[in-house]
């Protein structure tokens, strides 16, 4: 197959790029050649920017599939969809932030998707979810009846620039008490890029058509079992396992340790705005063929990926619990008598 890809440098784009390729489709990518342009010299490449509206480099032509991993704005995703309208399949990457009701429990691909509060206000991240929606409106206008709407829930794995989930294999490493957030059994829901590319690839390879739900694993997966998951691959790698004190989600409040921000990838599922967050409903996408790597494969090839990066980088993560404040919550929370 003719596959382009709008983007396919950042993070997602080269797994499913390198997945396409050795599957033995030919790939051409459209990018402003600024994120890794190192990458893939092999490979056609257009060069233009959606975000300023230079896109004459897509004029005229036409892929069996076009892959959007870079849509943000509505405007941005019409215009290229228009233009490659003629093409066979455009496959959207949105997100399960785009649903109106994120508390809700087991969201399901029929749940309402969130109204913009602001019609015409592009700002982001503060629209992020609406904007997603509104772009997989804009999607299916151009393309009707040929496109593919993926929402996923937390994408992780090697590349991951977020850190979002990076901080536990790490923090896991680093040994010593650590804090476990919440109750042992809340839900928790990622994706390893890997498996997500792996199934963009299959969707377009058999022209489905559907939304989905792109969340795993495939079993419910409790903050323990993620945890304990990470002790064991990193205790294989020779690493001190760490010892976990949990911290119930109310005292991890009062002393502002964030959920999803410091105490990354959970959401205590009682929640009233994102606890459903943990309890997606992924049945539709694994039926249809979506796998996942085990959370200890995951965990394993991201503290790799994170031990590779320059020691400037590594010295200010993006997400999770600085290791003083970490120190200061225990501290209080041993204070508290827990």
């Amino acid at each position: 197959m003719s596959i382009l890809i709008l983007g396919g440098t950042g993070f997602l784009g080269p797994h499913f790029v390198r997945e396409a390729v050795a599957r033995g489709h030919s790939v051409t990518l459209f990018n402003r050649g600024k994120t890794n342009p190192h990458l893939f010299p092999e490979l056609d490449k257009l060069r233009g920017d959606r975000r300023t509206g230079d896109l004459a480099a897509l004029e005229g032509r036409r892929f069996d599939a076009v892959i959007d991993t870079s849509g943000y704005i509505p405007e941005h995703v019409s215009a290229a969809a228009t233009l490659l309208a003629t093409s066979g399949q455009y496959l959207f990457v949105s997100s399960v932030s785009a649903y109106r009701d994120q508390g809700k429990a087991g969201l399901t691909t029929t749940d309402a998707l969130a109204p913009h509060p602001e019609p015409g206000n592009n700002e982001l991240p503060t629209f992020y979810g609406p904007l997603k929606a509104l772009c997989e409106e804009a999607a299916e206008a151009a393309m009707p009846g040929k496109t593919t709407i993926i929402r996923p829930g937390l994408i992780v794995g090697p590349g991951d620039p977020t850190d979002r989930f990076t901080y536990w294999p790490v923090r896991i490493a680093r040994g010593g008490e650590m804090i476990a957030p919440g109750e042992p059994s809340d839900p928790v829901q990622l994706i390893d890029a890997r498996d997500l590319a792996a199934f963009m690839v299959d969707c377009v390879e058999r022209r489905l058509t559907r939304v989905y739900n792109a969340v795993g694993p495939a079993q419910t997966l409790s903050v323990a079992a993620m945890l304990e998951a990470g002790i064991e691959a990193l205790a294989s790698e020779g690493e001190a396992a760490p010892e976990l004190t949990w911290i119930p989600a109310a005292f991890l409040a009062e002393r502002e340790v964030m959920p999803w921000v410091h105490m990354t990838v959970w959401v205590p599922p009682t929640d009233e705005e994102f606890g459903g967050l943990g309890s997606v409903d992924a049945s539709g996408a694994i039926a249809d063929g979506l796998r996942f790597r085990s959370v200890k494969e995951t965990m394993t090839d991201t503290l790799a990926y994170w031990n590779e990066l320059p020691d400037e980088r590594r010295a200010e993560p993006r997400a999770g619990l600085a290791p003083e404040r970490e120190a200061e919550v225990l501290a209080a929370w041993r204070a508290s008598g827990g």
